[in-house]
């Protein structure tokens, strides 16, 4: 008699290649409904661990939910994914002893892959997943045995749940960027455009949302000087210009609400305003502002003297076309980064 081979059932199957393209970075479905109701199946296996079955949900689903927290904290702005994440493994970590552990020392599987979790964790949640797995990858009953250890699982569960409640503090609460005072404001009160300049061209230090905040925070405390507003409204701009991949709730509601500021229903005569000479590259734009605010030591610039007059930058009709694209920025990380209107404007 031939021995069948243990298999994946087919929905099992398309969990995995569905979970591994988000955890890697390529998602081929909606994450966000995705992980919704991944989160929301695993909430429906709490108080079955009991059984055999409720078991091994326990296991597969603390291994997706780990597997894929990293995700949600970077990748998806939704304060009820957040919530049924928290939920599910509040739940789970609950029910786990890590007193209980029996296992020789090194048994736990360590340093997963992600993709590598994803295939476990699916594999997990039923006995002929378990055979499989275990087929595939070579397992005794002992090292198939380790991943349903009580003190590995709440290991992984606090991981995760350590790594939620920071990222919803970072794309929800409050950010403090009130260290930026003494390095943008000088000891008159004036603002150091330079400087703030500078640190924004500064990327890999991830400056470009905090300069933008902190600007936008400047800019509706109205704590700044006629001849400040454009460069101040301009760094503003292309704070949120240079974060390619976008910002978060905790920082766009302040820049909403700076860029409401601005009345976006005006017209001048003007044939063409300064920054449209300096709008199509980091370096040309970095050039226009600082020699702007300090033409001696800054003299390159891409703005042309027949369109560098002080009017033309003030123009309302240029502050306006700043602002629709920095609005236009706005709306396209809600539709790149999910979430709904409440998790936007809170």
């Amino acid at each position: 008699m031939i021995e069948e081979t243990p298999t994946l059932p087919a929905d099992h199957r398309e969990l995995i290649s569905d979970l591994s393209g988000i955890v890697s970075d390529y998602p081929d479905v909606d994450p966000e409904a995705t992980l919704t109701v991944l989160a929301d199946d695993a909430a429906q296996a709490l108080g079955s661990d009991t059984a055999p079955e409720g078991r091994r949900e326990r296991t597969g689903y603390t291994l997706l939910l780990h597997a894929t927290c990293w995700y949600v904290s970077a990748r998806v702005f939704s304060k009820p994914l957040f919530a049924s994440y928290t939920r599910a493994l509040d739940g789970f970590r609950a029910r786990l002893d890590r007193t209980s552990c029996t296992c020789p020392a090194g048994a736990h599987p360590a340093d997963l892959d992600s993709e590598y979790q994803v295939e476990a964790g699916v594999s997990m949640l039923t006995e002929a997943g378990r055979a499989a797995f275990a087929e595939d990858y070579g397992l005794d009953e002992e090292e198939l045995a380790a991943f349903d250890c009580e003190e590995f699982l709440a290991a992984l569960a606090d991981e995760a749940l350590g790594r939620l409640h920071e990222a919803h503090q970072e794309l929800f609460g409050g950010i403090d960027v009130s260290h930026l005072d003494a390095q943008f404001v000088r000891d008159d009160g004036c603002l150091d455009v330079v400087a703030m300049q500078e640190a924004i061209s500064r990327s890999w230090e991830d400056n470009t949302g905090p300069v933008a905040l902190w600007s936008a925070r400047r800019w509706l405390t109205g704590q700044v000087r006629g001849e400040e507003r454009i460069g101040l409204f301009l760094c503003l701009w292309m704070g949120m210009a240079q974060t390619y991949e976008g910002l978060p709730p905790s920082y766009a509601r302040d820049l909403a609400a700076a860029l409401a500021t601005i009345d976006l229903d005006v017209s001048c005569e003007h044939p063409q305003h300064p920054w449209s000479f300096a709008d199509s590259t980091v370096q040309s734009r970095y050039r226009a502002v600082v020699h702007l605010y300090a033409p001696d030591d800054h003299p390159d610039t891409p703005v042309p003297a027949g369109f560098s007059a002080r009017e033309l930058w003030e123009c309302p009709v240029q502050y306006a076309q700043l602002a629709r694209e920095a609005l236009d920025d706005l709306k396209g990380w809600r539709t790149m980064r999910g979430g709904g209107e409440e998790d936007w404007e809170d």
